[in-house]
């Protein structure tokens, strides 16, 4: 049997260049923890790679996990100079979905996202196929959390799949005079 190996032990280096931020990050960084990142970095250098995926169609590194840290080096002159435009990555090789859900668990961990992106990251889960049991499961979510994101999202596609009824002890009032 082969022992799998964790993608943080083949960390390499990646011009800045070539790396490109996904499209369904829902990670929010207020301004004054982007500083206190940058002098982190700046301090402790780069202690944790970003996650990746390589995208071999067009040569590029599309990030998973560590927009932020990326951000630092593509806003900071000082950093990038010190790093020489180089980024420390990971690679991950997981499908788009699996991609989005392991962008979710790597951010819940740490941070605090936008309800717009989390719904559109569900929106775009339940289009692909996922049941939710899946997006709870890889996601950390429980029903009632999914419920409402897909009740933001505001689309009835979400729910094509559900028959809905209304609870046993429910009553309809008589409409006052």
């Amino acid at each position: 049997m082969e022992k799998s190996k964790s993608p943080v032990y083949d960390v390499i280096a990646v011009p800045i260049e070539k790396v490109v931020a996904n499209e369904y990050n829902p990670n929010v960084v207020a301004p004054p923890e982007m500083k206190l990142l940058e002098l982190s970095i700046w301090e402790d250098g780069y202690t944790m790679p970003c996650v990746c995926y390589y995208r071999e169609d067009d040569d590029r590194y599309e990030l998973v996990d560590g927009y932020h840290r990326y951000l630092v080096m593509k806003t900071s002159e000082r950093i990038y100079q010190r790093e020489n435009g180089l980024l420390p990555v990971s690679i991950i090789r997981k499908d788009l979905s699996e991609r989005m859900a392991s962008t979710i668990r790597h951010n819940r961990a740490r941070g605090t996202h936008s309800v717009e992106l989390m719904s559109h990251i569900v929106t775009e889960l339940t289009k692909s196929g996922m049941s939710d049991s899946w997006i709870m499961r890889n996601i950390g979510m429980d029903k009632d959390e999914l419920l409402r994101l897909k009740q933001i999202s505001g689309l009835a596609a979400l729910f094509a799949d559900r028959t809905f009824s209304l609870s046993e002890d429910w009553t309809e009032e008589e409409p006052e005079d």
